[in-house]
């Protein structure tokens, strides 16, 4: 056993193949991870090649963008791995999701599909990252059932 690899994720990986929900949530996860790298990088050529009311808030977001979807790439990494700290990353990106997808249904422009469907990845996500076969899959143990 390496130095990196706990018992716990020893004891994942030889449970058998990775269940396809885990399979799944890994890459809607990567989808918004790489939609929000793609969202970022436009944003920042624009912002730099562009005539934006403001340069350095379009550069501004566009570094933050790009710097945000690491976390949703990360995540999609390690539920692929199968590593059992990628759940927490991954829920945290679909729970910051859902008030960005709100604020795009409501509103009064052609943001509104694209929220209906970000509401439908992040709902998605979240029930694939919190079902059992998935938990089981990660190695994490519930509450009181430290063994």
């Amino acid at each position: 056993m390496s130095s990196e690899q706990s018992p716990a994720q020893t004891t994942a990986e030889a449970a058998g193949p990775r269940p396809r929900r885990l399979t799944y949530a890994a890459v809607l996860a990567g989808l918004e991870g790489v939609a929000l790298a793609v969202g970022g990088l436009w944003v920042l050529v624009l912002g730099v090649t562009g005539s934006p009311d403001d340069r350095q808030q379009a550069v501004t977001l566009g570094i933050t963008l790009v710097v945000l979807a690491l976390l949703p790439l990360l995540a999609a990494r390690g539920l692929l791995l199968r590593r059992s700290w990628s759940r927490g990353p991954a829920v945290i990106t679909q729970l910051m999701a859902l008030p960005v997808a709100y604020n795009l249904i409501h509103a009064d422009s052609v943001a509104i599909p694209a929220g209906i469907a970000l509401t439908a990845v992040a709902v998605a996500a979240l029930v694939l990252l919190v079902n059992g076969e998935t938990t089981r899959a990660l190695g994490i143990k519930g509450p009181g059932r430290a063994e």
